[in-house]
């Protein structure tokens, strides 16, 4: 039993080394294409990304790589056990064993999209999703870090049964999600008999709308005849432009805390309300479902009018937005030496240099949403660096790969704290507006 948990554990860690080599090759692909669609917005006059968006949104992109690379979260069904409990047949990896993995997983992908926004428990791992005011190729990086818990695999039940391999399985599972970027777009309308068959922008834009016409359709992720033959399909309709987000907005910049508020909403109302019955069966009520005597004495705000509304801004000056900038690029290089160097810096060093990173995504988020407290998580992340540097004599042994790493670092960490400091005591006061807890869309 001992050498079994061993050979699994070490099949982990290969893992975790070939994703973060292959997101050493996605991430700044990623980035480079959201430039350019930023840039190409602003030659055609119709820029999609605003600069405080992108950044929250290629955070919440590497905030959930680095929990994936990490391989934290529990697996309660694994997909190696259904194959080896219920596989009727088995093959071996050939190119249609491939494609019928690829058809199993847009399968899958499609009712755990459906689950996520039909039920209260299951929509927390999704609004971060949704959460961005923009649709625009940054936006399809905001992904969860909240699926602690995962149980996904039970819908790859078909696949289980034919036997499909789980390497097989394992590899076509990051083609299919990265799949799903491009269309994450308004440059690019319709594209004729394409519409058919996979989904294309326009598809998508619908799924992200707020317009009641356009609410909870097109969950398909490839093959848009999923949602025609489960009955979820909408055109996007011309007299009908989407607006984007959720419809009780998160107004916050910041992915961890979007990442949990609607479970923490669920928790609240659970404990709020009088009804026993109801502290119970909230979790697994339609979305946005809450117990009357709590809606009455707890009203959360909901966007009524969705042409007509304030979009989440604060105002905050050119220099924090560069400092901004200047803080994700870096954390951006830091993962980036995390990814490839998972086994030389071993466990717990890799999970110490996780929670660096996410204390890093948090402080400097905060500081976009104008808090004057934000200064209080620059300096516990930096103070959190400077142990780490004296318990690990550098940082995690960068001094080998890169000349100088430690001093850069040590750099950085007091510098920022300075520059923190010294935005938070100049924060202008932002006017009173409407706030809310997001609970649906």
């Amino acid at each position: 039993m001992a050498q079994i948990w061993f050979l699994n554990l070490r099949c982990k860690v290969k893992y975790m080394e070939a994703y973060g080599k292959i997101l050493l090759i996605a991430m700044p692909a990623f980035l480079i294409l959201v430039l350019i669609e930023k840039w190409y917005g602003w030659m055609k006059g119709k820029d999609t990304v605003r600069q405080n968006d992108m950044i929250s949104s290629l955070s919440s992109g590497v905030t959930n790589v680095t929990k994936d690379v990490l391989g934290i979260g529990l697996v309660i069904i694994s997909y190696q056990w259904m194959v080896d409990k219920i596989a009727l047949v088995h093959f071996q990896a050939t190119g249609v064993v491939y494609v019928i993995a690829f058809f199993a997983i847009d399968f899958a992908g499609y009712w755990v999209h459906r689950l996520q926004h039909e039920y209260n428990l299951f929509w927390n791992a999704h609004i971060i999703h949704h959460s961005s005011e923009e649709f625009n190729l940054a936006c399809a990086l905001r992904q969860t870090i909240s699926t602690l818990i995962k149980v996904a695999a039970i819908f790859l039940l078909p696949a289980a049964l034919l036997g499909v391999p789980t390497q097989v399985i394992a590899l076509v599972a990051p083609l299919h999600l990265f799949a799903q970027f491009w269309y994450h777009t308004q440059h690019i309308g319709r594209l004729g008999f394409l519409e058919k068959i996979i989904v294309t922008p326009s598809h998508h834009r619908v799924h992200h709308a707020i317009n009641p016409e356009y609410l909870d359709k097109n969950y398909s992720q490839i093959f848009i005849f999923w949602d025609k033959l489960f009955g979820t399909y909408q055109e996007e309709m011309p007299h009908v432009p989407p607006v984007y987000g959720v419809t009780r907005p998160v107004q916050t910049w910041n992915p961890i805390k979007i990442n949990f508020m609607h479970v923490w909403l669920l928790i609240q109302d659970a404990w709020h309300t009088n009804s026993l019955k109801d502290k119970l069966r909230i979790w697994f009520m339609p979305l946005g479902w809450r117990p009357a005597d709590v809606v009455e004495k707890y009203p959360v705000y909901k966007i009524n009018d969705v042409y007509n509304y304030e979009k989440y801004n604060p105002k905050v000056s050119s220099a924090v937005i560069v400092w901004s900038w200047v803080q994700m690029l870096f954390m951006l290089l830091m993962v980036s030496y995390l990814f490839g160097n998972i086994a030389k810096i071993g466990s717990p060093g890799i999970f110490w240099y996780g929670a660096f990173i996410f204390l890093m995504v948090y402080a400097y988020t905060e500081l976009l949403d104008k808090n004057r407290f934000a200064y209080l998580w620059e300096l516990a992340k930096n103070s959190l660096g400077a142990y780490l540097i004296w318990k690990n004599g550098g940082w995690f042994g960068a001094n080998s790969v890169f000349l100088f790493a430690d001093t850069l670092v040590i750099f950085y960490l007091a510098i920022s704290s300075l520059i923190v400091i010294y935005f938070c005591l100049n924060l202008s006061p932002e006017p009173m507006r409407q706030t809310s807890v997001s609970s649906a869309r």
